[in-house]
């Protein structure tokens, strides 16, 4: 059982343990604005076994599990970070020009982007998923993170108009469940819009940058994702078209890549950023025919009761 206690603008979590035999039950990681480090139960009391094996052997362990927020924050802090930073925040305001009076909300570690609509938006949040962490966000401003579930959101239906996921879908244990909460959570007509790794790019077999973690998809695969949560996918574009690579040539040269790459090798983008529509009309008729299968049938008579007289 966890409780909640409000630190610094943010939540700290604090677990309480219970005994299993000689097993203790795992801590949900304990945040601390002043030491910004995630402490896991697992790991201090030695039960967690890739903490033992060596750099390499541990990353290709841990490879498929969410990104540590300190890792994601490292990362985007970096030289190669900060391209592709630049190159997806272009993007994405290009997909996205005006989001006056709207309210958006990003999951995943979506806050290098999010920055792009909080003078214009209504509302600017960023959820993050208990397995990552969370940091405070923004660092002038009263933070707007919050550490949640990601299929369970506290917020209301309908409450936002915009859902960025950055970091999120691909290392989420369900992306169902995830795709499901966003339809929840999301107005009608509302936008959500998925940055997610690319099957067929380089970046998806390099570990030494988020988008080598979790599961990667195609396009297929994700456009079925989305069709089945209810989504309607609308456009789609390929990001990343340079090498993961923190060579300054390559760092220098990335904008004229991402240009040829778009004609030339468009398919072996390291990202897919796909836009799609909240559908309500599945529902709507599935509603339909369960009405149209409704048929009433009169009951029999009780023993002995005379029939009613013929009308006329």
């Amino acid at each position: 059982m966890a409780g909640l206690v409000p630190e610094f603008g943010c939540f700290r979590i604090r677990s309480l343990h219970s005994e299993r035999g000689n097993t203790r039950v795992p801590a949900i990681r304990d945040f601390d604005r002043r030491a910004p480090k995630l402490v896991d139960a697992r790991t201090e009391s030695g039960h967690d076994g890739a903490s033992a094996l060596p750099g390499r052997a541990r990353h290709r362990m841990l490879r498929g599990m969410t990104v540590d927020v300190v890792d994601l924050r490292d990362f985007y802090g970096r030289p190669l970070g900060s391209v592709v930073r630049r190159i997806l925040r272009t993007r994405l305001r290009l997909r996205w020009p005006d989001a006056s009076g709207q309210r958006v909300l990003g999951f995943g570690y979506a806050t290098p982007y999010l920055g792009l609509f909080r003078e214009e938006a209504e509302r600017v949040l960023a959820f993050m998923p208990a397995g990552q962490g969370v940091i405070p966000w923004p660092a002038d401003k009263p933070p707007a993170t919050a550490l949640v579930e990601e299929d369970m959101w506290p917020l209301p239906d309908a409450a936002v108009d915009r859902i960025l996921l950055v970091h999120g879908l691909e290392g989420a244990s369900s992306a169902a469940d995830l795709l499901r909460e966003c339809w929840r959570c999301l107005a009608p007509g509302g936008r959500l819009l998925a940055i997610v790794p690319n099957r067929r790019g380089p970046w998806a077999r390099i570990d030494t940058t988020p988008f080598g973690h979790g599961s990667p998809f195609s396009r297929l695969q994700l456009n079925q994702l989305l069709r089945e949560s209810s989504f309607a996918p609308m456009a789609w574009e390929e990001a990343l078209m340079f090498p993961p690579f923190n060579a300054r040539l390559v760092l220098r040269s990335a904008s004229a890549i991402e240009r040829a790459g778009r004609v030339l090798w468009a398919p072996f983008a390291g990202a897919l950023m796909v836009e799609a529509t909240k559908e309500v009309r599945l529902l709507v008729a599935s509603r339909r025919r369960r009405a149209q299968r409704m048929v009433l049938k009169p009951a029999p008579l009780p023993a002995g009761t005379p029939a009613p007289a013929p009308p006329g």
